[in-house]
């Protein structure tokens, strides 16, 4: 970091004109300078070390006071003054690391559960194939037992069991209405 060291006697700079903030920062500035230590803006200037001469003294609108009555340091001249060091800015540690162990905790104990759902739904999904896989099999083979039972060769063998004959001349009956109904008529 570099720092520049300035003479306590040089003048330095006030704002001029109008600052592009509206004014805010001149009047804070003009606050800010009234105190006993010398602040421009947001650096800090402090003498250097050893002397035990007071900062000088500055107008209300940023200017030194010079009075002939300020007497110079040890070596004969006043003090230098320079800039300070902003102060470290330290955020505290012990939340955001347990912030951030929480959040990797939910995450890993999220994957867990999400892998055991998925494992779970896949033992279920196995399982229901293969009650399909039966269900279907046992579809085809009730298919094939109706269509052997419906065949006119299985009927004809199971009608002689019963005792039923074959007819061999159909009977017609005739209705009011005129039409023929042909029914088979009794075997022999």
């Amino acid at each position: 970091m570099n720092v520049t060291t300035l003479p306590a006697d040089r003048p330095r700079r006030a704002q001029q004109g109008a600052s592009r903030s509206g004014g805010r920062t001149t009047a804070h500035l003009a606050e800010q300078q009234h105190d006993d230590a010398p602040t421009i803006g947001a650096t800090a200037l402090q003498p250097e070390r050893g002397t035990t001469e007071p900062a000088p003294q500055r107008k209300p609108d940023g200017r030194p006071d010079s009075r002939p009555d300020s007497k110079p340091g040890r070596d004969g001249q006043r003090p230098r003054l320079r800039v300070a060091p902003p102060a470290p800015v330290s955020a505290p540690r012990a939340p955001f690391v347990a912030l951030v162990l929480v959040l990797v905790l939910l995450g890993v104990i999220g994957i867990l559960v999400l892998n055991t759902r998925i494992a779970e739904n896949a033992f279920k999904l196995d399982a229901l194939r293969t009650k399909q896989s039966t269900l279907d099999r046992d579809e085809e083979r009730l298919r094939s037992d109706l269509a052997n039972k419906e065949s006119p060769v299985t009927l004809a063998s199971r009608a002689k069991q019963l005792g039923l004959v074959p007819s061999r001349t159909p009977a017609f009956l005739l209705l009011p209405d005129g039409t023929k109904l042909e029914m088979p008529g009794p075997g022999k």
